[in-house]
């Protein structure tokens, strides 16, 4: 058994460190590493598929890093080494690889893609599918058992591979439901004629959408920045969260008097988005966006979030007749809670997290960045033709805090499970002696408190994967924040196993 393997798995991810070149970081995610992971997905999609590994039909893309070509190649070498026969999409995204399971003419027993998201240069891994789609946390350690164990071999009869453009497949799917929904044009083929389009690719795999999907619908997409695939991301992180990243394509949307600006992560399973006015939509706004979009087509249904979403969002949710469900933090977790929603009898159209992973129930339940801004798209267009309106006023009930904050607080302990359980439960008990505090009756993960009456919230939960507790504060009040970190750090710091150098520095 090679333990090494485990090391490598992040949740229903692979990812490690696929590059030297960064102090202290050695590589774990080797070519050989990569070639065996191979082998084991095709044992164990033989299995699960109930077809010889001989007549497996396999799907393979990567994103813009620099460890990703040959990553690839290893990966390639281990399906036909098993007997595989192997598709090679070249650049392509995350979402496209699923789609690849599904889509009429190919419909592929598994896809492989090749990236880290929006994580360093120097990382990099490995995301599986089927048609059922991504594999689930305990689908993966399957996997690696098996690649561990070294439980597969060669097979006599050697696999073939051929290249496929199946990312224009895709795109034509994008491009046929934009023109589709896109009411009262002249031009049906050119729908977005008119529209000024910006696209930040953050040099990852996203560049398509401009060539491939706006550019086929009539937009004009000139200003957009970084299109051009790096996988030394020299410009900015490839994530829309991250405040630098949005501030690019706020620049370019206001520079270029754009109608909409669109960012993507890596590999295109997320999406921000910008509108004509410069007001970044990501977060607690993009999934406000997304459910407005949602409950005009579906009335009533129910809305699934992460923990850490706004009281605001449940307000703007409940006001347009939804249901919301915040459940755990991590996207498989809210995506795989919609899908459980539906399966008992209880409608949900929309799963998303703050992160920007989205799923809709129309598409698979896929989290598609892609698939999402063309719903923006298509809801920018209508509102602009029909009614003269500009996209954010869909949101404009939304309310959203004065102040809000994150501290990520580490333990230093190798029990950090049973410490940081120990610290949520005893914080229970701390609450009922805070007078404005009162525990929220509904949650499903750590503990989320209200302060005083609506003036805004904390949650303190454990980390999925590592050794900390991100703490959340949001206040409707100036110095609400402060006034809410004050009192938590006189509970926090009977804990000395628990780092408070984060709010002892913004207490400051």
């Amino acid at each position: 058994m090679d333990k090494a393997f485990y090391e490598l798995q992040n949740g229903s991810d692979i990812r490690g460190i696929a590059l030297e070149g960064v102090q202290g970081q050695r590589v774990n995610l080797t070519g050989e590493r990569v070639k065996a992971i191979s082998k084991a997905f095709a044992v164990w999609l033989s299995k699960r598929a109930g077809k010889d590994i001989t007549d497996l039909r396999i799907s393979i893309g990567m994103d813009s890093r620099l460890s990703s070509p040959s990553i690839k190649k290893k990966a390639s070498e281990g399906l036909i080494d098993s007997g595989c026969n192997v598709y090679d999409f070249a650049m392509a995204s995350t979402p496209a690889m699923f789609m690849s399971t599904v889509t009429d003419g190919y419909k592929y027993d598994g896809a492989v893609m090749i990236t880290a998201s929006h994580l360093p240069y120097n990382r990099n891994g490995m995301k599986f599918f089927t048609l059922n789609g991504g594999l689930e946390k305990e689908e993966i350690t399957a996997v690696l058992d098996i690649a561990a164990s070294g439980e597969y071999k060669t097979s006599s009869k050697r696999g073939t591979v051929c290249d496929v453009d199946f990312m224009s497949v895709y795109s034509k799917l994008l491009v046929d439901k934009i023109r589709n929904n896109i009411k009262g044009v002249s031009d049906s083929m050119l729908p977005l004629k008119g529209f000024k389009i910006v696209v930040d690719a953050g040099n990852g795999a996203g560049g398509f959408f401009v060539e491939k999907v706006l550019k086929p619908l009539g937009a004009d997409t000139s200003g957009s920045l970084f299109l051009d695939p790096d996988g030394r991301f020299p410009n900015h992180i490839p994530n829309p969260e991250n405040s630098e990243a949005m501030g690019f394509i706020v620049r370019a949307v206001k520079e270029a008097k754009a109608d909409l600006g669109i960012i993507f992560d890596a590999d295109v399973d997320r999406a921000g988005a910008v509108t004509g006015s410069g007001i970044a939509i990501n977060r607690n706004r993009l999934i406000a966006m997304m459910a407005a979009i949602v409950l005009k087509e579906h009335p009533n249904s129910i809305i699934v979030t992460d923990s850490v979403t706004s009281s605001g969002l449940k307000k703007f949710i409940e006001d347009l007749g939804g249901i919301h469900h915040r459940f755990k933090r991590g996207y498989k977790n809210v995506i795989d809670e919609g899908i459980r929603l539906n399966s008992i009898g209880k409608e949900c159209y929309l799963a998303m997290e703050t992160s920007g992973h989205g799923a809709l129930k129309e598409n698979y339940f896929l989290d598609d960045g892609a698939y999402l801004v063309t719903k923006i798209l298509i809801a920018m267009a209508n509102l602009k033709l029909k009614e003269g309106k500009n996209i954010e006023t869909i949101i404009e009930k939304l309310k959203e805090p004065l102040e809000a904050e994150e501290f990520r607080l580490k333990i230093s302990t190798d029990d950090f499970k049973e410490y940081g359980s120990k610290i949520i439960s005893d914080l229970g008990a701390y609450v009922k002696t805070v007078s404005d505090w009162k525990v929220e009756p509904k949650n499903y993960e750590g503990i989320r408190v209200s302060i005083g009456d609506g003036d805004g919230w904390f949650l303190l939960r454990l980390s999925l994967h590592e050794p900390l507790m991100p703490l959340n504060i949001e206040s409707n009040s100036r110095g609400g924040v402060k006034a809410a970190a004050l009192k938590l750090l006189k509970f926090l710091e009977n804990y000395k196993s628990l780092d408070l150098a984060p709010i002892k520095d913004y207490l400051k």
